[in-house]
């Protein structure tokens, strides 16, 4: 008899518990139930777009202050002009070092980015023109479009035609960071020896 109220008591105790959680967790329509990583859906960190008391004006989204500039960034001043081209031919220096790996680098870069036009070594004869596309110059021995030789070309003038591009050449700097473009410089002046 002893074990039987035993059981009844246990039973009774299972059943009030299950009915607690049950009622429990219905109470809530809003809530999802457990949360597996909470910190993914509730941070702390304010949205750009929203109020912040911590600034006078109440914004997040501050302009940075004046003469600052960004982690990493590389400032190229010249604008998309003849005059532009010709004042970074004179003014421009690589600063990036010539050293085996950037070479190796610029290679590498100029074989994806360069080479289906210009062609593995700079001769102009990529993939492009035997699909009827005008070749470009050689860097070695071609005349460019804004006059002078191709072997020539300054530091200015080869980083400037990367980054806003020349003719049918378009720009690279989306494809291509500063640091990229640079290498990519160092591995043309390299070609116009050949």
């Amino acid at each position: 008899m002893l074990a039987m109220n035993k059981i009844k008591i246990l039973g009774t105790t299972v059943i009030i518990i299950a009915a607690t959680i049950i009622t429990s967790s219905c109470n809530d329509k809003r809530s999802t139930g457990w949360e597996f990583a909470p910190n993914m859906y509730e941070h702390l960190a304010y949205d750009p777009d929203q109020q912040n008391g911590n600034f006078k004006d109440g914004k997040t989204a501050q302009v940075p202050p004046a003469g600052t500039v960004p982690v990493g960034f590389i400032s190229f001043d010249y604008p998309n002009t003849k005059d532009g081209y010709d004042k970074a031919s004179i003014e421009y220096k690589n600063t990036i070092a010539s050293t085996p790996q950037n070479l190796a680098d610029g290679e590498l870069l100029f074989a994806r980015f360069c080479s289906p036009c210009h062609g593995a070594t700079g001769q102009g004869d990529g993939e492009v023109t035997k699909h009827g596309f005008p070749a470009p110059p050689s860097y070695s021995t071609g005349q460019s479009s804004r006059g002078g030789a191709m072997k020539d070309l300054t530091d200015g003038k080869i980083y400037h035609s990367i980054t806003y591009g020349v003719n049918a050449m378009g720009s690279y700097a989306s494809q291509l960071d500063p640091q990229e473009r640079m290498k990519v410089t160092l591995y043309v002046h390299h070609l116009q020896t050949l």
